[in-house]
């Protein structure tokens, strides 16, 4: 059997191989990139632009008092995924891997709004001509795609129990 620290070792793996992509890609973006003309990747589809995002996603903000709101934000998720994930049962890799993507997206991002009033390095533009997707980064996609395998292995989950307890009344 497993100790707790060895069988969390996907939400520990994830999450920091998640920060230190976003930090490697957000800085290739930063030196390369300008806000316009965009590179583009698959035509006027996918391109590369520099946009700091001084808000949250889809560029909610709340004032100059943003910074520190979505600061404070972030570390409040980043201690609640850690508990959630560590009060998961080690052997459900789906909860432990979006945990960790949900949690390493959310510290990527922290770390910019720590290193810069700026804001969140933003550089992967998607959409057709003026109707454009919010540009955003791989901490952004970790948090979509974390929030997404979350709420599945939480439905699962409930699921799971439910039929557990049908099963003794059939």
């Amino acid at each position: 059997m497993k100790s707790g620290a060895e069988s969390r070792r996907l939400f520990w793996v994830a999450a920091l191989a998640l920060v230190l992509g976003d930090f490697i890609t957000k800085r290739l973006a930063e030196q390369t990139l300008l806000p316009f003309p965009p590179v583009e990747v698959i035509g006027e589809w996918v391109q590369l632009r520099l946009v700091y995002n001084q808000g949250a996603a889809f560029g909610l903000h709340l004032g100059p008092w943003s910074r520190w709101i979505f600061l404070g934000v972030a570390v409040l998720a980043l201690v609640l995924l850690y508990r959630l994930a560590r009060s998961s049962p080690a052997r459900d890799w789906m909860r432990q891997a979006s945990c960790a993507l949900v949690a390493g997206g959310a510290a990527g991002n922290l770390v910019d709004r720590i290193r810069s009033g700026q804001g969140v390095v933003d550089f992967i533009d998607i959409g057709v001509g003026a109707t454009r997707w919010p540009t955003f980064n791989m901490a952004d996609m970790g948090v979509s795609i974390g929030a997404i395998a979350l709420a599945l292995s939480l439905w699962f989950e409930d699921a799971r129990r439910s039929r557990t307890r049908a099963a003794p009344s059939a």
